[in-house]
């Protein structure tokens, strides 16, 4: 073969890797990937100001690295992405640790610990750039290794980050000052607890920055009574299932001060309207419309979420840092068309809903009962919420009987003939389910009670199983709920 192996000089290609384009909070995002892939339960993240430089560390309690382990994770580009990935797990290229943690600063330190015993890593970007070489230093210095503190249990790693030339400009004439650096810790936690909030309000993991937990701020406002949520689709893109529901936000009038300026987050309104993209329940894009249709005012209460596979990657182009991404066109048409159902309905929402009271709907709509939902196969229809006369009833009835009349309106949506499809086989056992469906559970089944439709337990239980919105729970994990919610049907 006339081939010549050649090696990339060291230094450029580090200077090349810092560069990718994170910001502080997507690198910060990127590392806690790490620590989810490694199934920890517990993740404390630490910004220490020091006035010569500061540091950085992510603590966990995962499953943590042999040295083989742990040789390969600070190898850089090791993980090819075309490669079957197990589910749930959110690392794609084998970068992520060495390119998040060079973008904050030159020294990366890793310190793990694997069935009681410990191992360890660490770059020094400016010993590679003196020598040019990719030379990785296995042991940590120990001024820093003590400042890492020790890993208590028998399983977990420590990411030190130190020399903080981007976060904080060390080596520079102009050195971040301390109100500026915890301004911007500030600024980290609020991306986090949007990033990471489906993952949060599964209560699976905790995450934590200064001790501080971290809590899960839902851009889709759905525990308040007045968000509407539009009917499930799902989406077949190159043989892979993705998730599309849209989420109409309350209506000003229907907000507390501090409420509407949470939902607003930390963009405003008018810039958190459009598209948001997961990648195993993971935030990686939001804010936009991609290209479908501009932004404008009217259109400010419309938020549509997108589940992805992580087997998807390739098809939507996901980057490096995870927030980089690109709409196929086997999906462009079909997401314009679910898209401009929220929008409408949120134009309608916001033009014709009045500011008189918390239940005034009022608003201008379509005469449809049924609107189609966009989607090719499977679930064609969702009811019309702003039908008038339905706004009508609302407006006419007290509070308990408008929630009694939209969980009906739920489940009549969720059990449409054209929604009871793909019904998923489910294992015996006691399963893992959300709060909120959890809540949905509670509700149906305290209404069947109040109702007398169900004399004994085994009646309502048998009607549970009967309901399309519950096809994916067994009799033991219903009767598990109603258990923990006290709601006991005797004779």
């Amino acid at each position: 073969m006339n081939t010549v192996l050649t090696r990339p000089s060291a230094t450029p290609v580090i200077q090349a890797l810092r560069s990718i384009g994170y910001n502080a909070s997507t690198a910060i995002a990127d590392l806690v990937d790490n620590s989810l892939d490694a199934k920890a339960s517990t993740i404390k993240i630490n910004f220490t100001y020091i006035d010569t430089d500061g540091i950085i560390t992510i603590n966990d309690n995962g499953f943590g690295m042999t040295e083989d382990m742990l040789q390969i994770a600070m190898s850089i580009g090791s993980k090819d992405p075309r490669e079957h990935r197990r589910a749930n797990e959110l690392g794609r290229f084998g970068m992520g640790l060495k390119t998040a943690s060079f973008s904050l600063g030159k020294r990366l330190s890793v310190l793990t610990k694997k069935d009681g015993v410990y191992y360890e890593r660490c770059w020094d970007l400016d010993h590679v750039s003196e020598c040019n070489e990719w030379q990785l230093f296995t042991r940590i210095p120990e001024e820093i290794k003590l400042k890492m503190g020790e890993i208590k249990e028998e399983n977990g790693t420590v990411v030190c980050i130190d020399k903080l030339d981007r976060f904080m400009g060390v080596g520079r004439k102009r050195r971040l000052k301390e109100t500026s650096f915890y301004n911007k810790v500030s600024r980290i936690n609020r991306h986090l607890e949007f990033v990471f909030h489906s993952i949060l309000e599964e209560k699976e993991v905790s995450l934590f920055i200064n001790g501080k937990v971290i809590d899960p701020w839902d851009p889709f406002m759905r525990s308040h009574p007045n968000t509407l949520e539009g009917e499930m689709q799902i989406l077949k893109i190159n043989d892979n299932r993705i998730k599309v529901q849209y989420f109409i936000l309350p209506h000003a009038s229907h907000l507390t001060e501090s409420e509407y300026k949470k939902a607003g987050g930390y963009k405003g309104w008018r810039d958190h309207q459009g598209l948001y993209i997961y990648r195993e329940n993971r935030l990686l894009y939001f804010g936009d419309w991609m290209g479908l249709f501009p932004k404008d005012a009217a259109s400010q209460l419309a938020r549509v979420r997108i589940d992805l596979p992580n087997a998807a990657d390739s098809d939507w182009q996901v980057d490096i840092k995870k927030s980089g991404i690109n709409l196929p066109e086997d999906a462009k048409r079909r997401l314009e068309s679910i898209s401009s159902i929220a929008r409408k309905v949120s134009r309608d929402m916001f033009y014709f809903r009045t500011q008189s009271g918390p239940r005034n709907p009022s608003v201008k709509g379509s005469l449809n009962t049924w609107e189609q939902s966009g989607k090719d196969d499977g679930p064609q229809f969702i009811l019309n919420r702003n039908h008038p006369i339905l706004s009508e009833l609302l407006k006419n009835l007290d509070d308990e009987h408008v929630k009694l009349l939209n969980l009906y309106l739920k489940f009549v949506q969720l059990g449409s003939p054209s929604n009871i499809i793909d019904a998923p086989k489910v294992p015996e056992e006691v399963q893992k389910v959300s709060d909120s469906k959890k809540e949905l559970v509670v509700q149906f089944a305290s209404s069947m009670m109040q109702l007398n439709v169900a004399e004994n337990e085994e009646q309502l239980l048998n009607i549970l199983l009967t309901q399309p919105a519950f096809d994916e729970l067994n009799r033991a994990t219903l009767k598990v709920i109603l258990l923990e919610a006290n709601l006991n049907v005797s004779n």
